[in-house]
């Protein structure tokens, strides 16, 4: 999901600048919460949105999650494919295709 390379780079940021001491799973949870705020604020007057802004804070809230796995020890690319498998349960092709339904009220009318 994120090469290994990604991965190095942003480890060696945070180790040149010291900060692993506050990325407790807390704070990063947090820091992924406050820049998806951001994220959204730029569609908060309308759809379009800076593009350029939209993958800044897009980057930015992937920076944490990646940051958050790392630390409790989870690989991203595992964590989501499992997820996927739990969803793809929740959501059955045959019920769900073209529906924003929640899967609790798809297939009823």
């Amino acid at each position: 999901m994120v090469s290994k390379a990604v991965h190095e780079t942003l480890a060696a940021f945070v180790a040149e600048r010291d900060w692993a001491q506050f990325h407790t799973p807390e704070n990063l949870a947090k820091s992924v919460a406050i820049e998806a705020g951001e994220l959204l604020e730029c569609f908060q007057w309308g759809a379009e949105a800076d593009p350029k802004r939209v993958r800044e804070e897009l980057a930015d809230v992937l920076t944490y999650c990646l940051l958050l796995a790392d630390r409790i020890g989870a690989d991203p690319e595992q964590i989501v494919l499992e997820k996927l498998e739990i969803t793809r349960k929740k959501y059955p092709v045959d019920k769900a295709r073209g529906s924003s339904k929640k899967y609790d009220k798809i297939g009823t009318a």
